[in-house]
């Protein structure tokens, strides 16, 4: 561990894995006895995964990973925090490892061409037109997003391929960047969009954590909500203060939290509206 703190990991890959099911065990297996938390995600068309753990155990789950050759090479997300942010150790057999409901958006046969983050800071730097497009659910994009970011107001990213659909049809022929948190619905999403008719799509590589990692972070208003009981994480990749309803799952200020509307473990204003 770094500084004896936790080790946080995040990757995917879309891939065929057409032996998805005998895949589950193993993975299992070898998670719970290297006392890893987090979830694995196993579909037939590619494996995502969000792991924490000590360093030691995280360096065994990803030599294990890459024994296989289909997973050799899975770029990684990588924060530190002060304690386990998972709960528990799950791996599930999915459909898809991020949920889009259509069948024909095949990221490993085709997706929109990424744009480094640096490449991204230096487009905005020198004031390109280019529209930002936020591919993320409401809550996300509530807790900070890039300026003057498009907010797509989807409460679940099922919603975005009818969302796209009702973008002002000049966009086809504009330059277009898209994100996320970490990459992996811009891959579905830009393939959407390319398959829509829009016509320069791009997508931030590696997505917010990316940036943040990459860059100064200086075009972003706010923090960026995470999938682990760190609930966000600013633009140093370190925890901040936001705090997660029990009943709702939104994520809270601490000015919500003070508000007479939210009792802990109970409701909160989001409940209440």
């Amino acid at each position: 561990m770094k500084n004896n703190k936790v080790v946080n990991i995040a990757g995917y890959r879309f891939i065929d894995l057409p032996d998805r099911d005998d895949l589950r065990s193993p993975f299992l297996d070898l998670c719970e006895e290297l006392e890893l938390k987090g979830t694995i995600l196993l579909s037939p068309n590619g494996i995502n995964f969000a792991l924490s753990g000590s360093q030691e155990s995280i360096d065994a789950y990803l030599e294990f990973l890459e024994s296989d050759d289909r997973f050799v090479g899975i770029p990684l997300k990588v924060t530190y925090s002060d304690y386990q942010p998972f709960r528990r150790m799950l791996v599930r057999l999915k459909k898809e490892i991020i949920s889009l409901g259509m069948d024909n958006i095949k990221p490993a046969e085709f997706t929109g061409p990424n744009i480094k983050p640096i490449e991204f800071q230096e487009m905005l730097d020198n004031e390109e037109e280019v529209i930002i497009l936020d591919t993320r659910n409401d809550y996300e994009v509530r807790v900070g997003t890039f300026k003057n970011a498009i907010d797509l107001k989807i409460p679940s990213f099922r919603d975005f391929p009818d969302a796209v659909s009702k973008l002002p049809e000049d966009y086809k022929k504009k330059q277009i960047v898209m994100f996320c948190t970490g990459g992996i619905r811009c891959e579905k999403a830009s393939a959407v969009m390319l398959k829509s008719g829009f016509e320069n799509v791009k997508q931030l590589q590696g997505g917010v954590l990316e940036y943040f990692k990459d860059t100064d972070a200086s075009y972003w208003d706010g923090e960026c909500f995470v999938f682990d009981d760190r609930v966000a994480v600013d633009k140093g990749l370190n925890e901040t203060d936001y705090v997660m309803c029990y009943s709702c799952r939104e994520p809270l200020t601490v000015e919500e939290v003070r508000s007479a509307d939210y009792k802990v473990d109970d409701h909160c204003p989001y409940c209440v509206q």
